[in-house]
């Protein structure tokens, strides 16, 4: 109650000073949060009720509570690019740090390492927390894919292992058979030789039917893997509202207004209720 008064009649110069300290408090008073915290109805309304104080869009507390509301939020990603499209928090590390770290934890490094350059583009502050950050995410990623890399190379091992046969041995020469036309016997291990023979075949018919048919189009994978993949580019959203946050906890989900149920008996209240007529005749007993 004293927050909410001194939010209310409050006539000095920095109205984010009650409004962060409100949120320290509240979380404070309630580390578990919950609902009796409403810590993300506080958050929401500080952050609107801050928007149109553009001295404010380069301040780390205002910053900070636009970021504590993106935890609110169903989609994170979204608030990030709504704060980077109204400039709001776009010169400080701090936004690109937590920018970065949310596309980091879905495995999506390329466009983390994008936000990382961005912020040392913009120069943002502290210039050094930024670039070290930096260096530790370019760290995990490097190790990663040393780590994927060494998984796909035993798994090739261990497949080279499990397919490979011993080959037979034999002690005498083979024999021809038969008077009119001398064979040679076949000795083969398995039927991965034959198999082997058979795709041999195929390929090399496969590779005279394309070469006479000049209108099909092969496709080239070193080719492709030359041209390598496409760099996405960080481009501003004309957001004009910040998203949505997810349900509250005080807040009531929407249902039926009465349970459609029709009374039994109106007599009490004086009031005939016309009930249709059976379609059939019941029977009377005598």
């Amino acid at each position: 109650r004293e927050f909410e008064s001194e939010i209310r009649f409050y006539s000095g110069d920095d109205p984010l000073d009650v409004w962060d300290r409100y949120i320290k408090w509240t979380e404070q008073t309630f580390p578990q949060g919950g609902k009796e915290s409403n810590l993300s109805a506080v958050l929401e309304r500080a952050v609107k009720a801050l928007s149109e104080e553009q001295r404010y869009y380069k301040d780390p507390r205002y910053l900070n509570l636009w970021l504590k509301f993106g935890n609110c939020c169903n989609e994170p990603l979204d608030l990030y690019s709504y704060l980077h499209s109204q400039e709001i928090g776009t010169t400080l590390a701090l936004l690109y740090i937590t920018w970065a770290e949310e596309l980091e934890a879905r495995g999506s490094f390329k466009k983390a390492d994008l936000i990382f350059q961005e912020g040392l583009n913009r120069k943002a502050e502290p210039l050094d927390k930024l670039q070290s950050h930096h260096r530790q995410f370019q760290t995990r990623v490097s190790r990663q894919t040393l780590l994927g890399l060494e998984e796909a190379t035993d798994e090739k091992d261990t497949g080279l292992l499990e397919t490979e046969e011993p080959q037979r041995s034999s002690l005498a020469d083979l024999k021809g058979r038969g008077k009119k036309r001398v064979k040679a016997p076949i000795s083969r291990v398995g039927d991965a030789l034959k198999a082997m023979n058979q795709n041999r075949s195929f390929q090399t018919l496969t590779s005279q039917q394309l070469s006479n048919n000049p209108g099909f189009a092969v496709f080239d994978e070193n080719s492709a893997l030359a041209s390598g993949p496409e760099i996405p580019v960080l481009m501003p959203q004309p957001w004009t509202a910040p998203p949505v946050p997810r349900a509250k906890e005080n807040e009531l989900s929407a249902g039926p207004w009465n349970s459609g149920r029709r009374p039994h008996s109106s007599a009490n209240l004086g009031i005939e209720v016309p009930y249709p007529l059976p379609s059939f005749t019941p029977y009377v007993e005598e």
